[in-house]
């Protein structure tokens, strides 16, 4: 009989280092994964919510449904959402394509009126099993000529290699877009889940260049997002949606720009830059945005002066840059949580590694974070939900992936909140559980 081991508690100093001591970009080795409550971050399901009109269907085992059935269930979106369950007799009588074309087509009969567009997500036990994917996608299209469907996968088995589920799932909303007469002076934002933000220094460019500027986010039909086809531009500013954009403009013959978010002035500088260039107008006053930025960050420290500061990247795609920027002001940064590091981040990590190599980095999903979790104690603030969750800390700035933040307007949104974190509480139990930040919730 195998022995219990939940009264084991590892110790954690095996698994921390510092940033005098890791190394890059993988700090920490690969091993089984610990999953933690902090449920903010989108997934594949939220992200192709953002079809509108359009149909998601799952086609795996009941153990892989639970969680997508979940997030269905909690965004109220069940009636935009079926699944096709998989059993151990499929496989054994070789009946996959058959489970999908005969579900496809019974939960059809079964909708008031069929979806403009349906994603279909199949599991990795598809392409284990030698599924003959193309052939299924092939006579769904022969058999409902009005539904267009694309092709989804949850195969998080294979998100070591290629691309990630993530990166793939933003790849694919949009692979429903055809190619269309091109609008002048009309671009589309790609693959990020927020709006970007109204104040932002993106959006003034495009406005001062005369351009339009829209995202999936403005679409309100089917017809609306496949308009997203016209454009003349696109632009992605979150790292997961890179190789998306990158494929959709080959594919559309659409000139492309990824301007990743930064807390650096310089680098915020130099995207700002490309895009002006790009639209063939003059950059803001960004002197007056950076004295502004300073300001602003001065009174913050005044005000927490060194309470200890911790951060995860689930906060902001660029967890060493922002670490860095508030380091640079005096913030007393005492920990990042980041499994790996980005390459785009070196320069970031090598400035921590010589200035302030005691800052603590720790991993999220190594299996001893299970218990690093400490009670409630309100001695920290924490900027994303994982990092209050391993601090055990209610003052905490909630959001998730930048949460449509650019430029210096980021910062400034960022000074806020943290402010406000400072001096009021969440209901962080709480508040980590509920399944995609700013999704619409039944909890």
């Amino acid at each position: 009989m195998l022995p219990s081991i939940h009264h084991l508690k590892p110790d954690l100093r095996a698994v921390e280092t510092t940033f005098g001591e890791a190394s890059f970009p993988l700090p920490f080795k690969e091993t089984l994964e610990y999953s933690s409550p902090a449920r903010g971050v989108w997934n594949i399901v939220h992200t192709g919510f953002l079809v509108p009109e359009a149909h998601q269907i799952f086609v795996c085992a009941s153990g892989c449904l639970r969680g997508v059935v979940l997030t269905a269930t909690e965004m109220n979106a069940l009636d935009r959402f079926h699944s096709i369950l998989l059993t151990e007799e499929d496989l054994l009588n070789g009946t996959l394509e058959e489970l999908i074309l005969d579900g496809v087509a019974d939960i059809l009969r079964k909708l008031p009126k069929h979806p403009p567009a349906i994603l279909l997500f199949t599991a990795c036990i598809h392409h284990f099993a030698g599924c003959d994917l193309p052939y299924v996608y092939d006579e769904l299209r022969r058999r409902f000529p009005d539904i267009d469907f694309t092709d989804c996968y949850m195969n998080p088995i294979l998100r070591k290699s290629g691309l990630t589920p993530d990166q793939l799932m933003r790849e694919q909303l949009y692979s429903l877009l055809l190619p269309r007469e091109k609008k002048e002076n009309l671009a589309v934002l790609l693959g990020s889940d927020f709006a970007l933000d109204e104040d932002s220094e993106l959006r003034e460019l495009f406005r001062s260049a005369g351009w339009e500027l829209r995202s999936i986010q403005d679409c309100r039909s089917y017809e609306e997002y496949l308009r997203l086809a016209e454009a003349s531009l696109f632009v992605s500013i979150y790292p997961s949606a890179k190789a998306g954009a990158k494929k959709l403009a080959e594919r559309l013959h659409t000139p492309h720009l990824h301007l990743p978010l930064s807390f650096s002035y310089d680098r915020i500088h130099e995207e700002l830059g490309r895009l002006a260039k790009e639209l063939h107008t003059a950059l803001p006053n960004e002197e007056k945005r950076q004295l502004t930025c300073e300001k602003r960050f001065r009174a913050l420290y005044d005000l927490i002066g060194d309470f200890p500061i911790a951060l995860d990247y689930t906060a902001y795609p660029a967890p060493l840059s922002l670490a860095r920027f508030l380091l640079e002001r005096g913030f007393h940064v005492t920990t990042v949580y980041a499994d790996t590091l980005a390459p785009s981040e070196e320069e970031d990590f090598l400035w921590i590694r010589e200035h302030r190599p005691s800052v603590r980095l720790l991993p999220t999903v190594h299996p001893s974070m299970r218990f690093a979790a400490p009670p409630i104690r309100n001695d920290i603030l924490a900027i994303g939900q994982k990092a209050a969750h391993f601090s055990g800390t209610e003052h905490f700035v909630n959001i998730a992936e930048g949460g449509g933040a650019f430029g210096y307007s980021a910062l400034l949104h960022l000074a806020d909140a943290m402010e406000d974190a400072y001096h009021t509480t969440k209901n962080m139990e709480r508040l980590i559980q509920q399944k995609g930040f700013l999704c619409e919730t039944c909890l």
